[in-house]
């Protein structure tokens, strides 16, 4: 590869684990140590995260009945934070263009309107190709809302999507349009998200590894999804040697990890039950 695009954020590689034992802790340490002998045996800095505590948040996602977003390569989620079983009044609320050509995932602009605190990134998503030790690459441009009033999100109706991102087009979907959570209101997935550590592979390439699970409930995942990224910016774009490392290293991690892969695309498209 050459250095990341200008336009580059973030480069986020990712893996579908199998659901299988993911409930227990004694299975998620095992998945950990693996990955800190394989860091060991490619010299990659591997810092372990010793104290860091699991985060649990609800995510569902928005779309019309007949899946305009979907099919327009949009995809517009919601995450509740959640302390033990309490759930908080704010949320965070992202709207993604995903493509696979970054021409194309800019062309959309998911930016909110003005007064709202966001953030705009361009991801480079890195994922597990048809044959192991295989890439395929999507774009997705986001902007994410930290602190939306869970009571505001959105009115069931595109009109509703269109007050937070009035730039938000979908042709021939009318404002009126009702939206509604896909899978219907009780498919929100539990989301329990743990940090395992940092993985160095050069100078101001550092990225941080976590492993998610997606689970029906408490004791019932659905598939885990272990991702490593790290931010792109001036001082680092150049260092075109150590993101091939990371390149490098999400290939082999494949061959190592195999036992554990799940085959599949990505979380989302799980949800909605079709590839992307």
């Amino acid at each position: 590869m050459t250095k990341p695009h200008k336009r580059i954020t973030n480069r986020e590689f990712k893996l579908l684990i199998k659901p299988q034992g993911l409930d227990r802790l004694s299975r998620i340490t095992k998945l950990s140590e693996q990955i800190r002998l394989f860091c060991n045996k490619k010299k990659v800095g591997f810092f372990h995260l010793d104290n860091a505590n699991t985060a649990l948040r609800n995510i569902y996602f928005f779309d019309t009945a007949s899946e305009h977003f979907r099919q327009n390569n949009l995809i517009l989620r919601v995450r509740e934070s959640r302390q033990n079983i309490w759930v908080d009044d704010w949320c965070e609320v992202t709207l993604k263009h995903r493509s696979h050509e970054i021409k194309d995932a800019i062309a959309v602009d998911p930016s909110p309107k003005k007064g709202l605190k966001y953030r705009l990134r361009l991801k480079e998503e890195i994922l597990r190709g048809d044959k192991l030790g295989s890439t395929r690459v999507l774009y997705s441009h986001n902007a994410i809302l930290d602190a939306v009033l869970l009571d505001n999100v959105f009115d069931r109706s595109f009109a509703g999507v269109s007050r937070f991102f009035p730039k938000l087009e979908i042709e021939s979907l009318d404002k009126k349009t009702p939206i509604r959570i896909v899978g219907g209101s009780t498919n929100k997935i539990l989301e329990a998200c743990l940090p395992l550590g940092n993985l160095v592979f050069g100078d101001g390439v550092q990225a941080h590894c976590e492993i998610a699970i997606w689970m029906r409930g408490v004791g019932d995942p659905i598939v885990g999804e272990l991702a490593f990224a790290y931010r792109v910016t001036d001082e680092n774009r150049a260092q075109v040697k150590a993101h091939k490392r990371a390149d490098a290293f999400f290939s082999a991690l494949q061959f190592e990890l195999e036992s554990w892969l799940e085959i599949g695309s990505t979380k989302t498209a799980l949800v909605y039950g079709k590839p992307e």
